[in-house]
């Protein structure tokens, strides 16, 4: 039995995919363990979003061989699809599969036997050496190999969520992007926009349900997008969202992310009365300027988004609203980047999610000028993450006195562990295995000096930062 390792870098559909994946090695007999266990095979699923793509893949690389120096290594995911060529030139590496060939890797991959050095295949049958001529012609024996199709390649949609955290699961509802923002290269590492059906989601979930898993967390590329089959929209989110309020067993479903455009009153309205979806959002802004969020090819302007988080707080105050948010990019005058920092202080909203600006090869925004110099988007950059702890604890501030229910994970830390409430105030207790994926109501009394929001129970429970 082959052992196999799997790290997955970047974000939740990458981990609803490498846990698909996962369980397909199993399957097949193969024995799952963690990274450093000295594996037969070690699988790196990759993120193309942060700049340092390249560095954190060669790194795990270096990683793997030092725990495992003869262990065969497989590559796949964004980075991978965008550039295989790169990836290839990595020592180590042995193999490097696209968007449409991930979830073949068993059956491209076979044995995953790794390539013997050419010094050792340069004999003929006869073990007789071969010519100089026939060694040049296997200068590429131990080269990667490259199962990397063109994008447009990519059109199945493959269901994953992930298993193994009890507490919660996320469920990959859509793939892909139809979109053209200028800042991104997500629909050139994952195709068009594509998505499961209502009828299969709702096996998965019913799946999921029988096991101990209380919280599904839905989760796309476009996730508001879902409904395209096949290039033709068949059904929609909202659909999506009623059908799944009514799974028996699972406790809580929360949506990643949705974009603003795709946020419906209709969607809005049903969360608010939802047995089963919670009062959190996390909805991309990117700018709160007009004139970027043109120069980034958004599809909306601020005054949509503001009217969205007044929509969503009419309806549930209490809801926690999360926001990513992009300085420097291309364009982005010190005027520009004012008004957006004046538009998320004035808005009703919890925490932001804030990305400095990273040039992309073949976006568009390559050609954008002014470029903001490094030192001035790392300021900005600063200035929002103190705006983000600023919202945050008044977030916390406003629902001071409130009673909600913690779903306690298996997170232990120093003799704690921590949990959610349904509007995502995290939370941490002294450890009691008793209390392990089980929800507990609390009622949040006080914030001290470390950002701890300590609530009223017998045990001492504190919301933290």
């Amino acid at each position: 039995m082959k052992k196999v390792a799997f790290y997955t870098l970047g974000c939740k559909l990458n981990y609803s995919e490498t846990s698909t994946i996962a369980r397909q090695f199993v399957e097949r007999g193969f024995a799952k363990v963690d990274f450093n266990d000295n594996p037969d095979i070690f699988i790196i699923n990759t993120c193309s979003v942060t700049d340092n793509a390249d560095k954190k893949c060669r790194k795990l690389v270096k990683e793997a061989q030092k725990i495992s120096p003869n262990a065969f290594i497989a590559i796949m995911g964004c980075y991978a699809q965008l550039k295989p060529q790169e990836i290839a030139g990595i020592p180590g590496v042995d193999a490097v599969l696209g968007a449409a060939e991930k979830f073949q890797l068993l059956d491209l991959l076979g044995t995953f036997e790794k390539p013997n050095k050419q010094t050792d295949l340069l004999q003929s049958i006869d073990n007789q050496p071969v010519s100089n001529e026939s060694a040049n012609s296997c200068t590429d024996i131990a080269q990667a190999k490259i199962f990397v199709s063109e994008i447009k390649e990519a059109t199945t949609f493959h269901t994953s969520y992930s298993y193994g955290d009890r507490t919660r699961t996320f469920l990959k509802v859509q793939d892909g992007c139809d979109y053209s923002c200028a800042f991104c290269t997500i629909p050139l590492a994952r195709g068009e926009s594509r998505s499961d059906s209502i009828a299969n989601i709702m096996l998965k979930a019913q799946e999921i349900a029988q096991s101990e898993v209380k919280e599904i967390v839905l989760t796309g590329v476009n996730t508001g997008d879902f409904g395209l089959q096949n290039g033709n929209r068949v059904e929609r989110f909202v659909d999506l969202v009623k059908a799944l309020d009514t799974v028996n067993g699972i406790e809580r479903i929360r949506i990643s992310s949705i974009e603003p455009n795709l946020l419906t009153d209709d969607i809005i309205e049903y969360v608010a009365h939802s047995q089963r979806f919670v009062p959190h959002f996390h909805i991309p802004l990117q700018s709160g300027s007009n004139k970027i969020l043109k120069l980034m090819r958004r599809r909306y302007q601020r005054e949509l988004y503001a009217d969205r988080v007044a929509k969503i707080k009419a309806l549930m105050p209490h809801c926690c609203i999360g926001v990513d948010v992009i300085v420097g990019h291309p364009g982005e005058t010190e005027a520009d980047f004012l008004e957006t920092y004046q538009f998320l202080n004035e808005l009703d909203i919890s925490y932001l999610h804030v990305f400095t600006y990273s040039e992309r090869a073949n976006t568009h925004a390559l050609g954008l000028k002014p470029v903001v110099p490094m030192q001035e988007r790392n300021r900005r950059s600063k200035m929002l993450h103190i705006l983000s702890d600023k919202k945050r604890r008044y977030f916390y501030e406003q629902n001071l006195g409130k009673t909600f229910q913690v779903l306690f994970e298996n997170d232990v830390e120093n003799g704690k562990m921590h949990g959610f409430t349904e509007n995502y105030i995290r939370v941490t207790a002294k450890y009691d295995p008793m209390l392990i994926n089980e929800l507990k109501t609390v009622k949040l009394s006080f914030i001290n000096e470390q950002m701890l929001m300590e609530v009223e129970e017998a045990e001492t429970i504190y919301a933290l930062h």
